[in-house]
């Protein structure tokens, strides 16, 4: 039998139970839990535990999705009081695959656990050509830009999109299969994570 933990819905998120979550989150705002309190101390907690568990390799990508739309079903209950308060996001993140590149599961997970996290994300899409990549920037006045590629031929579109954001005041963060640390500081990226939970944490300590 799977542990359970004292917190239902930490739990529920820990089980990657959406409607479960959604539930206990409406349940915990009408015994009068404040929104961001709900965020902070029981759903950022229950992901933290996830991605902890993901790096020692306890679980796995499906648990991670799951998870992730767990926390975000109970977020979208909390949606319409957050805006109330005007609670301001941990952070805007503008996401994209580059230019020629068609994967997007990495960049799908790593926006989702953005978005769990208090990050306001702006998602482009597949094959974003380095002139869009800089309007949108110009657009949203983004905290940060996450770009992915997951094949090899698709690295020289990374280093022109990092180059092509280097007049913007914006930081800009890279990760993906044939991404490398070193490869991240050679073309100037301020940050490199290879894996979703490390992007989340490198994403909060940017901002």
């Amino acid at each position: 039998m799977a542990k359970l933990y004292p917190d239902p819905l930490y739990d529920a998120i820990l089980r990657g139970d959406g409607k479960i979550a959604a539930a206990l989150t409406a349940e915990a705002l009408d015994a009068g839990a404040a929104p961001l309190d709900i965020v902070n101390s029981r759903m950022i907690p229950a992901m933290d535990e996830v991605g902890r568990r993901f790096e020692a390799r306890e679980c796995f990508v499906p648990e991670l999705l799951f998870s992730g739309r767990a926390m975000k079903a109970g977020v979208a209950v909390l949606q319409p009081l957050l805006k109330q308060t005007q609670a301001e996001p941990a952070g805007t993140v503008l996401i994209a695959t580059v230019q020629g590149d068609l994967h997007d599961i990495g960049k799908n997970l790593v926006a989702l656990l953005l978005e769990g996290g208090g990050f306001r994300v702006h998602d482009m899409g597949v094959d974003v050509t380095p002139a869009k990549v800089v309007d949108a920037v110009k657009k949203f006045r983004p905290d940060i830009v996450a770009l992915s590629a997951l094949l090899t031929v698709t690295l020289p579109a990374m280093k022109t999109t990092v180059d092509a954001l280097r007049r913007e005041q914006v930081k800009v963060i890279v990760g993906g299969a044939p991404v490398t640390r070193q490869y991240a500081a050679e073309i100037g990226a301020d940050g490199y994570s290879d894996n979703a939970f490390g992007a989340v944490r490198l994403a909060r300590s940017l901002v």
